[in-house]
């Protein structure tokens, strides 16, 4: 993998980028759709690339679980597993042991958990999340991290800091040892203790990670602790590879988060929320089920060049919702993917025009609820 960083805001810590990865390059500030278990719901491959999107994310735990390494294996890789030919981050697994917590225990060898599928009982180290991984043959894939649930202790967040620490050494030994093409990235955590966020990263930059990501956040804390935090962890990343933020992914925090230095995203918002019939405009966020849409015929976003803005009116997109058809979340689920994907592309050309300050206090200004 090749990070290159091809323009900087003049006037912060704004960055815009290129990856290059076995299965193609996708540009920087990057969101990647997840597609949780192989798919990003309610979207084709095809849709997905119309919309724009160059990189998505999956999801390890899930794979693994279901359909197994054994099938994926046979199909040696999960791009051809699912007909998407462009590149692949996959996550550790760490997410959903925390999300697990009463049906997981975490120990230095690693976690023990139940599947949320059957109640089987499987045991999951950082040595396997490594080699599942390498069954997906994904380009980047991430060590297994744990981290405190919210809210935690000091000395909570300093153990599972600690032990996240002592995973990625061994997570990073074997992928070392494998031989496998591909990037392997680690993840700062520490709470909101800012000196623990600074531990963390001394000692994971030292075993000279592909790309450092900055986990723990966007799980109950505060706007205020989630900018404090990162405003004092991100100017540290190495600042030649690239750096992600997991999980965050309202359009306000991705906005402060790229001012923040950051560079790749994901979240299931978009795409959770369009089936919830909550839609993301140039305006503001539209819930489509109110009655004042009932017979609305503009576009759902008059600036917005999508499928669905192009060719159906907020009044059909209501009746749809209202009337639980699959189309509806087919519907909204692409405009809300190509307005996120939109959005970072308009990102990317504000730093290259050296103009992302102005162009992000527009944004804001005019981005409202409904």
């Amino acid at each position: 993998m090749f990070f290159q960083i091809t323009a900087r805001d003049p006037h912060g810590r704004a960055r815009a980028g290129k990856v290059d990865t076995r299965h193609g390059a996708f540009a920087t500030p990057a969101f990647m759709p997840v597609g949780t278990a192989g798919a990003v719901k309610a979207l084709t491959p095809q849709q997905l690339e119309e919309a724009g999107a160059e990189i998505i994310l999956a999801n390890t735990y899930h794979l693994f679980l279901r359909p197994g390494t054994d099938l994926m294996g046979r199909f040696g890789s999960l791009h051809r597993f699912m007909g998407w030919n462009r590149p692949i981050l996959t996550d550790s697994g760490g997410f959903q042991i925390y999300s697990l917590q009463g049906n997981s225990r975490v120990g230095e060898e690693g976690v023990r958990f139940k599947s949320h599928l059957d109640g089987s009982l499987f045991a999951l180290t950082p040595e396997d999340a490594v080699e599942i991984q390498n069954v997906l043959d994904s380009d980047i894939q991430m060590v297994l991290d744990h981290f405190a649930p919210h809210p935690a202790s000091r000395l909570q967040d300093e153990r599972a800091m600690g032990l996240t620490g002592r995973w990625a050494a061994r997570a990073r030994e074997r992928f070392l040892a494998t031989g496998r093409a591909g990037a392997q990235f680690a993840i700062v955590q520490g709470g909101l203790h800012e000196d623990l966020r600074q531990r963390s990263l001394r000692q994971l930059e030292a075993m000279d990670f592909e790309g450092y990501a900055v986990g723990g956040l966007s799980v109950g804390e505060s706007p205020a602790d989630f900018r404090r935090v990162l405003t004092a962890l991100a100017p540290d990343l190495p600042d030649a590879k690239p750096r992600y933020l997991m999980g965050s992914g309202t359009p306000e925090d991705i906005l402060f988060a790229v001012g923040s230095g950051m560079d790749m995203f994901d979240c299931v918002l978009p795409s959770r929320n369009a089936r919830n019939g909550t839609l993301f405009t140039s305006r503001g966020k539209v819930r489509i089920k109110n009655e004042k849409y009932k017979g609305d015929e503009l576009p759902l976003d008059a600036h917005c060049r999508c499928y669905t803005c192009r060719h159906f009116s907020r009044a059909y997109l209501r009746h749809l919702f209202v009337s639980r058809e699959i189309l509806a979340s087919v519907l909204n689920t692409i405009h809300n993917i190509h307005f996120y994907l939109d959005f970072m592309a308009k990102i990317r050309y504000a730093i290259h025009s050296h103009k992302f300050i102005e162009w992000k206090e527009d944004f804001l200004s005019l981005y409202k609820g409904d």
